[in-house]
């Protein structure tokens, strides 16, 4: 077909056809064209096969129809002009949208009558308050020979309290508080030195272990946590016996936290930074390379450190 032969907005028996003859020519779907347009496919197709009564109100569908000639590079106005030439009802009303129903709602006319004659409940009782009070004899008062023999009677005697009573045993001064470690002042003004407080920590001294009882090479006897095997890991620490370890990154985050039985260990990943806490070093021992390095120096300890730390004996 050449392009005088191609179809325009004077093709067809009305506009319609001529919006979906310049369509079908310049091969559009519907959905394209609706993407286009921002206008729903049925109503293009409506458009098309010219089903007004499907269509909303006169002047949106003249504003689809003016949006279908724009999205197909035609002359809206040109668009417009034919459908109205062709449909010329010009007095009809505006009907609502599809899909939107008009109705009266009656518990919406009950619920106006419900605040009408509550509102006017409370004004009526307002004003019967306001008569009850204007009515209502006034308060009674004495005589004046009453009030008279009032004022003339003696003011009571002053009572004696005694002597006050001793303080309750929940309400005497404590003694002062005394911070262990400060030196005492005595009354006379001298300084005594106190002892030294006992040891009281968390870690409680335990014996030095003895490096023959050490497993020389690491066996793993419970749960392995961790790096996984497929990983290298230069440090293991393996528990002699229940204790808790807690594993630190360098910016002080948590990286793993567990209370160790008896044959458990830890494969450390090659991470730079880690620090180990540990509730008491003896309880773990240390591995380096499979092979032992004794028992943990103390109760924290930078990972990175124990693998470069010499040989044990």
């Amino acid at each position: 077909m050449s392009e005088t032969d191609a179809p325009s907005l004077h093709s067809g028996a009305d506009i319609g056809q001529a919006l979906k003859a310049v369509r079908e020519h310049r091969k559009l779907s519907l959905e394209e064209l609706a993407d286009l347009t921002r206008v729903r496919r049925a109503y293009l197709a409506d458009i098309e096969a010219m089903r007004l009564d499907h269509l909303p109100s006169r002047p949106f569908t003249i504003g689809y129809i003016r949006a279908y000639a724009e999205a197909l590079g035609l002359d809206p106005d040109a668009a417009a002009e034919r459908f109205k030439a062709e449909e010329p009802v010009l007095d009809e009303p505006l009907r609502a949208p599809v899909g939107v129903g008009q109705s009266n709602d009656p518990r919406v006319a009950a619920m106006i009558i419900g605040v009408i004659v509550i509102l006017a409940a409370i004004i009526l009782w307002n004003i019967a308050q306001r008569a009850m009070l204007a009515n209502a004899p006034p308060p009674p008062t004495a005589s004046p020979q009453a009030a008279a023999k009032a004022l003339a009677a003696p003011a009571p005697a002053s009572i004696a309290l005694g002597p006050p009573l001793p303080a309750p045993v929940e309400s005497t001064t404590p003694p002062p508080y005394e911070t262990p470690g400060m030196p005492i002042i005595n009354p006379d003004g001298t300084v005594t030195k106190p002892p030294p407080p006992p040891k009281t920590g968390l870690i409680a001294d335990a014996p030095p272990v003895d490096p023959s009882t050490l497993r020389p090479v690491f066996e793993a006897t419970g749960q392995v946590y961790g790096a996984p095997k497929e990983q290298p890991a230069a440090v293991i620490l393996q528990a002699l016996k229940p204790g808790s370890l807690i594993v630190r990154g360098q910016d002080g985050q948590i990286y793993f936290a567990r209370q160790f039985a008896a044959g458990d260990a830890f494969r450390v990943p090659e991470v730079g930074g880690l620090t180990a806490d540990v509730s008491q070093p003896n309880n773990f021992q240390v591995f380096v390379g499979g092979r032992s390095r004794g028992v943990l120096p103390a109760p924290q300890v930078s990972l990175s450190k124990l693998a470069e730390a010499p040989a044990g004996p």
